[in-house]
């Protein structure tokens, strides 16, 4: 790519970020009559105020702001400081510590119990917004979750974290992130965000306790979860990691592609990046071979031969998308995997871009047609899982990395 289409590239996702993404949350998003962001705007803008908030959505908020705080400018801190007060004061639990699972539009816990995934992105938030503002406190709550996930939720016998705990950190039966998963110990998905966690933490935090969880965590995740044969995530286990389920989750697939890489890059383990980076480009291969649609988008799963169960567009997938195959350029040279990454960033502000109310459709169908909130309940513009972070974050990455990419170029 010539440097003048590398600069417009870049351009293209600044504009994305700063004309679209955030204002539509600054705008539409915020509930100033009782705090917070509103739980639910469907695909018409149409806002529920009555709707329960959560966890995850809302320390996402709060690492998309203190990121864009930190690196556009000061006019999203505003809404970083915002976030972090409602979220410190709305689903921090007083009594036992850690993060509530949802709260009301009032801002009382409606599920108080203690998902280690909201944990992790407790951790991945609240590190981003001392790194924003150097809020001492922001970084005490980040240490906090880490230590109470350490306590409650790892598995000393076979290593890793289990799922879910309630409350007051005891086992609980029903250990599911969603009623769309196994009922199972362990699941990549967890695994996958805990280790994005400790990440943005060890970069403001290189605690020694920290840099060996870490470590570990890489090396169970390319031992135990990424299957080497096939290039995919297991994605859900017993105790002793048995695989539990054969799916194949493409968007998982490319999204974990370069946060491991991330992850053992700011680790700092020379062979743990050695092995993060060949996996990367394995895993990204295996997904643009058989995930990939004939118009560039990236299908959702498929079952263990291959076969297609979920072939609608998520996306979240395709901003993932994005960011794994031009990660997987950057490290192989291979020029597919920058012809893969321009394909979905094409099919993104094409198809998946709502240039009517702001922000991403949440769901396509396997045509290409944003699909309706009374179609599919999950599709909306801001719901429980439906946020600013991965769409934010590819713009955030790939800003980032282009320019690196110019930097070599000039350099060489």
């Amino acid at each position: 790519m010539s440097e003048t289409a590398n600069d417009l590239w870049a351009g293209q996702f600044r504009k994305e970020l700063v004309d679209n993404i955030l204002p539509f949350w600054m705008r539409h998003a915020v509930d100033r009559e009782n705090g917070g962001f509103y739980g639910l705007i469907d695909t018409d803008g149409n806002i529920n105020k009555q709707a329960e908030r959560a966890a995850v959505i809302n320390t996402r908020i709060l690492w998309t702001f203190s990121a864009a705080s930190r690196l556009i400018g000061s006019d999203y801190r505003e809404t970083a400081d915002w976030a972090f007060d409602y979220v410190t004061r709305a689903f921090w639990d007083r009594k036992f510590g850690g993060l509530f699972w949802t709260v009301d539009h009032d801002g009382e816990f409606v599920s108080a119990r203690k998902q280690i995934y909201a944990q992790a992105f407790g951790i991945y938030a609240f590190a981003e917004y001392f790194r924003a503002t150097d809020n001492a406190a922001s970084l005490d709550f980040a240490k906090r979750l880490f230590w109470l996930i350490e306590d409650h939720s790892y598995d000393a016998d076979y290593k890793g974290y289990f799922e879910a705990r309630d409350r007051d950190w005891h086992e609980l039966e029903d250990q599911r992130l969603s009623e769309k998963d196994l009922n199972s110990p362990k699941s990549m998905n967890t695994h996958l965000h805990i280790m994005e966690g400790y990440t943005n933490l060890l970069r403001v935090w290189r605690d020694p306790s920290l840099m060996a969880k870490q470590s570990e965590l890489l090396r169970v995740t390319m031992d135990r979860i990424i299957d080497s044969k096939t290039g995919h995530f297991k994605l859900f286990f017993d105790e002793d990691w048995t695989k539990l389920s054969g799916h194949i989750s493409y968007g998982h697939d490319i999204e974990g592609s370069w946060l491991i890489v991330e992850a053992a890059e700011v680790l700092g383990d020379a062979a743990l990046i050695a092995r993060a980076r060949e996996m990367a480009v394995a895993m990204a291969r295996a997904v643009y071979e058989q995930g990939l649609d004939g118009d560039g988008s990236l299908f959702y799963e498929a079952d263990a031969a291959g076969k297609l169960i979920d072939a609608k567009k998520h996306w979240w997938a395709q901003a993932e998308g994005v960011i794994g195959f031009y990660n997987a350029f950057q490290l192989s040279g291979d020029p597919k995997f920058l012809t893969a990454a321009r394909r979905l960033w094409d099919y993104i502000e094409s198809k998946i871009v709502d240039r009517a109310h702001g922000e991403w459709q949440a769901k396509l169908s396997p045509e290409g047609r944003p699909l309706t909130t009374a179609e599919d309940p999950d599709a909306c513009l801001a719901g429980p899982w439906k946020c600013p972070y991965h769409n934010a974050r590819v713009c955030f990455e790939m800003m980032a990395r282009l320019q690196e990419q110019a930097s070599r170029k000039n350099a060489s």
